[in-house]
Formats: structure tokens, sequence, C-alpha cells
């Protein structure tokens, strides 16, 4: 069996003690009349004894238990304490933390911060860098200048700089090299005023001088050099010529007037068909207003010739007259005359015939002509296409860095589109305007004929009249 506790057994104790207080007690015994004295029986003496020892044990218990209490009590107060340190050392450490942390944030902040400051340093460097290479100053691979320190560096650059502007801002000489309108080479004295011109004196030329790429200077084509020899000597110029230089490594050509040959080829393939379009289209024109000039002659001028012999009724003498003229109306008219002794439905057919016959030569050329007019400017749109799809192709292999790789897809658009329009515009409207030529020409011949044959018939009633008279 287990060992009881100490405070199992003061409660099994109490346990007994509380049931020997509550048994009942022994049955009163018959007393007699005369009373005697109370005998002690040993039951009763062990029940005093006992209740005793547990009285005693129960009181040991409880002062047992009150110490245990006071023991606990203070145990829990201990590690209640110990907790209550342990929290705030918690708390503290927390906080703590929460410190570091915020200074690990601003370290971070500091540490971007110079970065970014470094950064700024680093790109300035290499801007300066660029700049100062232009004019024969280089930072890289100066050894005295990456051992500075970051201030210094920008001390030295601002140093450098202010000397490169007061050298830039002045009028320098130096003795030098540069290459003369035809290529030549030639050695001489060269004038920089600031960065702005150039200008160079020789014994085969002087001038005004252009950048011919990579730092080289050549001669421009301005004539300037009475100029140029007094500006040298220090005389004042009244006027002095100059080429303003961005860039010297880069050279610069000279603007050159397009020739009508220049313009063609830049327009391609599609522009070459439209100049011959345009060529055929104005020859057919031309010839077109040629036939019918010659078919336009005056129709008065036949009408007169011809109206003595109608008015005698002298049908051969009319045709022998209008064969003297030679034109579309002219043949109309002997058409008719010959046939007037014909009834007049008749005479009508043979005049409709005779205009339609003349109608063949006055139309000549004249649907071509509009047809190539309405050709040329959709010649011009498919040049456009097809430059601008050449000009997207050089896009997509090249990129958009260099401009002049461009510019031949962005002529041929263009120009073939002007071609079309300088064809077009001027075939409609010659175009419209020689079929209109034509239809007046028609409209003249029916004139003429029809009064060719009213004059005849009036004449002939009146006669007929005469010799019933």
């Amino acid at each position: 069996m287990k060992k009881l506790t100490s405070v199992s057994f003061a409660a099994l104790m109490l346990a007994g003690s509380v049931a020997f207080a509550a048994a009942p007690a022994p049955a009163a015994q018959p007393q007699e009349v005369k009373k005697a004295a109370p005998e002690v029986t040993d039951l009763e003496l062990a029940y005093k004894k006992e209740f005793a020892f547990l009285d005693a044990q129960k009181r040991d218990l409880q002062a047992r238990l009150n110490k245990l209490n006071q023991t606990a009590d203070a145990e829990f107060s201990k590690e209640q304490k110990a907790i209550n340190d342990m929290e705030e050392a918690l708390i503290g450490s927390n906080s703590k933390v929460n410190n570091q942390k915020e200074l690990l944030l601003d370290a971070e902040r500091v540490i971007e911060s110079n970065q970014d400051n470094q950064d700024v340093f680093e790109s300035t460097f290499l801007q300066a860098d660029a700049t100062l290479e232009k004019y024969g100053q280089q930072l890289d691979g100066d050894k005295a200048f990456a051992e500075m320190d970051d201030g210094k560096k920008v001390t030295e650059l601002f140093r450098r700089g202010n000397a490169l502007i007061k050298r830039l801002s002045s009028v320098t000489r130096e003795n030098g090299s540069f290459h003369l309108a035809d290529g030549t080479k030639t050695q001489g004295e060269i004038i920089n005023v600031g960065n702005v011109a150039v200008y160079g004196i020789s014994q085969q030329g002087s001038g005004v001088l252009a950048p011919a790429g990579e730092g080289l200077l050549k001669l421009w084509s301005v004539p300037a050099t009475a100029a140029v020899t007094e500006f040298a000597a220090g005389a004042q110029v009244a006027t002095l010529p100059l080429f303003l230089i961005e860039n010297r490594n880069v050279a610069v050509d000279e603007n050159k007037e397009k020739t009508l040959s220049d313009i063609m080829r830049a327009g391609g393939v599609v522009g070459w068909v439209i100049v011959v379009l345009g060529i055929i289209a104005l020859m057919m024109v031309i010839a077109r207003a040629i036939f019918l000039r010659r078919a336009s002659q005056a129709s008065g001028e036949v009408m007169e010739a011809i109206r003595p012999y109608l008015e005698k009724g002298d049908i051969q003498g009319a045709t022998a007259t209008a064969k003297k003229f030679e034109s579309a109306t002219a043949r109309v008219v002997r058409a008719t005359v010959r046939n007037l002794d014909r009834e007049r439905e008749h005479l009508e057919d043979i005049i409709s015939e005779s205009i339609l016959h003349e109608s063949e030569h006055l139309d000549r050329f004249g649907t071509t002509i509009l047809v190539f007019a309405a050709v040329a400017p959709l010649l011009g749109l498919l040049g456009t296409v097809t430059g601008m799809i050449s000009t997207f192709d050089i896009i997509t292999e090249f990129g958009t860095g260099d401009p002049k790789m461009l510019s031949g897809g962005i002529s041929e658009a263009l120009v073939t589109t002007e071609f079309g329009l300088i064809v077009a515009i001027p075939g409609v409207l010659l175009g419209n305007l020689l079929s209109g030529w034509a239809q007046r020409i028609k409209n003249d011949m029916e004139i003429v004929a029809l009064r060719i044959t009213n004059i005849f018939t009036s004449e002939a009633d009146k006669a007929a009249v005469d010799k019933v008279a």
C-alpha cells in the first residue's frame, strides 16, 4: 500500500474524531435508590484517550495545515513576483527589440540614402567624363582623380569646369590642319571663337570651317576669305559669317538642291511608272488638242462661204466650196450638201451618221486620258504603302536611331503621292476641258447641218411658190 501523506492522515483522524463525537452515548444503567460513584469503564477510557489523541492530532494537523498554507501563500507570492518580474523583463526585452528594429530601419534608410548619393555621384562623374572628353580632358584613367574622395572629386570637377568655360568663352589661336573644299589637307592657323565657330587661315585657302567628322575640320563653301583675313589681323569686321558647331565628331554635309532626277529616284519604281504614265497622258492631251483644233475651224466661215450657193440652189458649187475647208465641220457640211435633194428624214439620218463618224476622231484619247488621271493617284497610294512598309521593315531591323536610314522609305511614300496628284489633277482638268470642247464641236456640226438644210428647203419652197405664181 502507498504511504499516507500527513494531510491525508490528518483528514482521516479528523473524520474519526467527528465520528467519535457523533457516536451515541451508552445506554443509561438503572440507578439504584442510592447513587453510587460513577465508574469509568475501559471503553470510555479508551474513547477518551482516543479522543484526546485525535484532538491533539487535529490541533497538530491544523497547525501544520496553517503552516502549509502560509508556506504555500509565501511560495505563491514568490512565484507571482517571479512571474511579474519575468513579465516586466519580457516587456523590457520587447521594448529593446522594438528599439533595435527602429535603429535597424534607420540604418537601412541611411544605407539606402548613401547608396542613392553614391549613385548620384557616379552618374555625375560619368556625365562629367563624357562632357570633358569632348574637349580633351578625360577622368577615366586619371589616378590622382580616382584616389580622391567624393567631396574632393566634386571640387575638382568644378575647378576643371570653370577652367573649361573660361577657355571656351575666349578667342584662341593655334596651329593645325583642315581640309579645303576639294578635300586637300592643308596646314595653317585655326582661330577658335569660343566653342561657337572656327576659322582657318592658310596660303591655299581661308574661310569658315565646319566639322568633317572625327574631330576634323573642313572649309565651308560660303565665301569669307576677306572677312576672315581681316578678323585674324585684328580689324573690325562689319559682317563676319560663321558656322555654328555643335559637335566636331559628326560630319556636316552641305545641303544640295534636289534635281528632278533625284526626286524621281526617291520615288522608286512606282514613281517612275507614274512619271511615264504622266508623260503618255500629256502626249495624248497635246495630240487631242491638235485634233480638236483642226476640227474646230470656224463653222461660221464655212456657212458664210456656201450660203450664196445654197440661196441659188447650186448644190455642186456649195459642195466644191465646202471642199476647200479641211475640218470635221466641213466634212459634215459636204455630206449634208451632197444629200440635200433627198427627203428630210433621210437627210437627217445622213447628218447624224456623219456626226457619229466624226465623233470617233473627236473623242480620240479622251477616255484614256481620264483613265490615266484616275489611275495615277492610286499608283501614288501604292507607292505610299510600299514606302511605309519599307520604313517599318528598317525600323524593325535597325530601330529608329538613325533617321537617315528611314528617309528612303519616307521619300518613296511622299514622292509617289506627289507624282500621282501632279498627274491626276491636270489630267482630270484637261481631260474634261477637251471633252467639253469636243462636245461643243459636235453641237456646232449639228447646228450648221440643220441651218444648211433649213436654208436650202426655204429657198426651194420660195422658188416653187414663185414658179406657181
